[in-house]
């Protein structure tokens, strides 16, 4: 592989049955070769966690540090985590995170995962980033204001530190306006890896329409309705499994503390009740990822 001398100890692999990894060789060279990278990464296909050990490949990190944005500080804090084990050094130190109200990293740190929100706040006290010499846009396709401005900020930027490299990963789509926006760049694109998915289409019965008063608006009695249709369907669930974890996705915190009340009202003692949404502490948001004792982890998001 086409590489610069690494003068870190880091434990520099790709696990073989991650799709990205058999394309490792192309894409340092790839990143050696030019200033801006787009690479188009599927569901599964691991470059999240292995696209900042790449940039190491390629001679990030030396003359300055490696920026992992991600869209969620739990998504920073988790997939920092789990960079640095691979590279077997201590999180916090050589692979650290930093995120609203905590700053996981150290003057060791050479890859360092945050918000783009934090990066955008870094951008106001040294426009030029000269701490880094590796910016990576992960999740670029989710296209928020803050994306948007560190895009238009990187496009400009580019001119003034032509020594800066720039890896943006997306989703599959939007990968041609990203190069049109770099002049040109060159689009990697890398498969996914999923797993066999049932998809089970359990209709609502009228048992939301009890829950909700005469004098509410019909907004919220609809709210309910599906609300206890994603209970009933935990339940059925439970009834018919003894292992796994469910996830259950609500568009709201009131939804997910309203589903969780009513589980919890069922005293389903084999499972644990773990709410996830973005008001929660960085504590509680890394709940979801700590192992259970209990038969299942419900994580209501």
């Amino acid at each position: 592989m086409p590489s610069s001398p690494n003068p870190f100890r880091f434990r520099l692999d790709f696990p073989p049955e991650l799709p990205i990894s058999s394309r490792a060789e192309e894409i340092v060279a790839a990143i050696q070769q030019n200033q801006v990278v787009i690479l188009a990464g599927e569901t599964g296909s691991g470059k999240t966690t292995q696209i900042p050990k790449m940039c190491l490949a390629a001679g990030g990190g030396q003359r300055g540090r490696i920026a992992c944005t991600q869209p969620r500080r739990v998504a920073a804090l988790s997939i920092s985590r789990r960079v640095a084990e691979e590279l077997g050094v201590e999180w916090g130190r050589e692979v650290g995170c930093k995120v609203r109200f905590s700053d996981q990293t150290s003057a060791d740190t050479r890859i360092k995962f945050l918000t783009d929100g934090m990066l955008l706040a870094e951008v106001q006290g040294d426009p030029q980033l000269r701490g880094y010499d590796t910016i990576i846009l992960d999740e670029a396709h989710e296209r928020s204001l803050n994306i948007d401005f560190l895009l238009g900020h990187l496009r400009n930027l580019r001119f003034l530190r032509p020594e800066l490299k720039i890896i943006v990963t997306s989703a599959t789509i939007d990968t041609q306006a990203f190069s049109e926006a770099f002049d040109g760049a060159p689009v990697i694109q890398v498969s996914g890896r999923t797993y066999p998915v049932e998809t089970i289409y359990s209709p609502l019965d009228e048992m939301g329409n009890d829950a909700a008063s005469d004098d509410e608006p019909d907004a919220r009695a609809e709210a309910l309705h599906y609300v206890d249709g994603a209970v009933e369907a935990v339940l059925r669930v439970l009834d018919n499994s003894d292992t796994g974890d469910l996830l259950v996705f609500f568009p709201s915190e009131r939804d997910i503390r309203e589903a969780m009340d009513l589980l919890d009202g069922r005293k389903l003692g084999r499972c644990e009740l773990v709410p996830l949404f973005g008001r929660l502490s960085n504590t509680e948001q890394q709940r979801v990822f700590a192992s259970s004792q209990r038969r299942d982890r419900k994580s209501v998001v």
